[in-house]
């Protein structure tokens, strides 16, 4: 835990617990979600060859899960740390410039 806490720069344990807890529940929610909506869409192990399948998949869940780690975060009480990676993972996949308009529609930075 100590060194989970110093890598993350937290403060005590609960902390650790309660984020690992966000991890699981973001995780396994998304996984649940992007299967409806690949059916809503047509899109289907029967009807889609696997090679096409599972990266539409992948395509499909990211997004689910980037939104849904901010928000159960959120709920959690632990909104700012999960902000802080979402920031991260957006600017190293390039997608820098939806922080920049997000943050500019907050007004902070």
């Amino acid at each position: 835990m100590a060194n989970l806490k110093q890598r993350w720069n937290l403060k005590n344990n609960w902390q650790v617990v309660v984020i690992i807890l966000v991890f699981a529940l973001t995780g396994s929610t998304a996984a649940m979600l992007s299967k409806p909506i690949l059916n809503w869409l047509g899109i289907s192990k029967d009807t889609h060859h696997l090679a096409l399948y599972i990266p539409l998949y992948i395509v499909i869940i990211f997004p689910i899960y980037q939104i849904l780690l901010v928000s159960i975060g959120f709920i959690f009480g632990q909104f700012d740390f999960f902000w802080r990676i979402e920031k991260k993972m957006l600017q190293m996949l390039k997608l820098g410039f939806i922080v920049d308009f997000l943050e500019k529609k907050k007004g902070t930075k």
